[in-house]
């Protein structure tokens, strides 16, 4: 165990504060269990140890943060290492990764039940189930979700920057004013294309020539090991799956032709669909739906997109598509806190009131003129009018 206090002062003593997710100030740190999921490199290591640093400096001695994938746990109990923490002091627990420690939701629940003194944050993937027959931890842990930086934040962290974060009705309703504050402070398109290309993960400051690569390993990582651990899928098929990604890579955002694709993984269409809620749940991809969808688990999907552009440069063996590239940005920034539908009259149906068209700067509002409620999210321009809000500003949505 002393070994891993060791570890644990040395991470803290290196971590970096100058930069903290948003959602640091979101999460109620005071409740007795909590959930972080997300993609692997979104950031959720970080996120627990700036929240040690920020909170617990002066008093080290009540907090332990440990990676649950340690090689100390293939030897010992957590319950036993738990036990001793607390008999020693301890009152809060930050475990990383905690999807790698067999039987880890029952695990959690016992320690939640056994010790009532103690609060335990715990991270995962995004694909980890917080709600199963044997050890529901859903009423018991609050939940939280990170996603890849947003605009806003990648602007803050790279600009030196201190944008807050803008509603969508506000967006809508001041995008002039709010356009123009931001551009009179910074150029947003001397950082936008980079940020379409590279700023959705933060290991991008460790260097953008290799950051392809770190990509493409993390996808590998998701699909090679997150999904057979926690979707129990047999290995020898997530070669189908990785052949289904690059062909939605190709081409996404796109409305499937499941027949078609199906034939060429050569899997069964049931299979297919489940295919796309797996890369849906381990957030590769989005699926998007009509607001009229049924009550099927798993329906055809009205159109795919890649979770975030950095995908889309990475995964695309020729030039991307740049009206591609406006969709998935907006439907990226727009998904985070929204409900976003497939229109056939438009590209977005958001939270079953917002229409919007997506398009350059010349983009004209005939199309969606006669729509209540309906809007222009127009790229290439700095500054917004009534009914044209430039898309960039969906990126300060978190």
């Amino acid at each position: 165990m002393e070994k891993l206090i060791e570890t644990f002062r040395k991470k803290i003593n290196s971590i970096e504060m100058a930069f903290i997710r948003s959602l640091e100030s979101k999460i109620n740190w005071n409740a007795r269990l909590i959930c972080i999921r997300g993609s692997r490199g979104t950031g959720k290591t970080t996120l627990l140890l700036q929240h040690i640093k920020k909170t617990f400096v002066e008093n080290l001695d009540k907090v332990i943060y440990v990676s649950l994938d340690n090689l100390y746990f293939s030897d010992n109990s957590l319950i036993d290492f738990v036990d001793r923490f607390v008999k020693h002091g301890g009152t809060h627990l930050f475990f990383d990764e905690v999807h790698k420690y067999p039987d880890w939701s029952r695990v959690i629940k016992n320690i939640y039940d056994d010790y009532p003194e103690l609060h335990v944050v715990f991270t995962g993937s995004s694909l980890l189930e917080i709600v199963n027959a044997r050890s529901d931890l859903s009423r018991r842990a609050l939940v939280y979700n990170l996603q890849g930086l947003s605009f806003r934040e990648y602007l803050n962290l790279c600009a030196k920057t201190d944008f807050p974060i803008l509603t969508l009705e506000g967006i809508i309703s001041e995008n002039e004013k709010l356009s123009s504050d931001i551009a009179t402070k910074i150029k947003p398109f001397e950082y936008f294309d980079d940020y379409l290309k590279f700023g959705y993960y933060p290991y991008f400051l460790e260097g953008i020539d290799d950051y392809y690569t770190r990509l493409n390993e993390t996808v590998n990582l998701i699909l090679e090991i997150e999904l057979p651990l926690l979707r129990k899928i047999d290995v020898s098929y997530i070669t189908k799956i990785k052949k289904l990604l690059a062909l939605i890579g190709k081409s996404a955002p796109f409305i499937p032709n499941v027949t078609e694709l199906a034939s060429t993984v050569q899997i069964a269409r049931q299979t297919l669909l489940q295919y796309f809620q797996y890369l849906e749940e381990s957030k590769l991809i989005y699926q998007v739906f009509k607001q009229s969808r049924g009550l099927g688990v798993f329906e055809k999907p009205d159109k795919i997109f890649l979770e975030n552009t950095n995908l889309m440069f990475m995964l695309s063996n020729t030039e991307t598509n740049v009206g591609n590239i406006r969709e998935t940005f907006a439907f990226n920034q727009l998904s985070h806190s929204h409900e976003v539908f497939f229109s056939e009259q438009s590209d977005f149906f958001v939270d079953k009131k917002f229409t919007f068209e997506i398009g350059g700067k010349n983009k004209k509002r005939k199309q969606i003129s006669n729509i209540p409620d309906s809007y222009i999210l127009a790229d290439n321009i700095e500054f917004g009018t009534e009914r044209r809000i430039p898309i960039w500003l969906l990126g300060f949505l978190y």
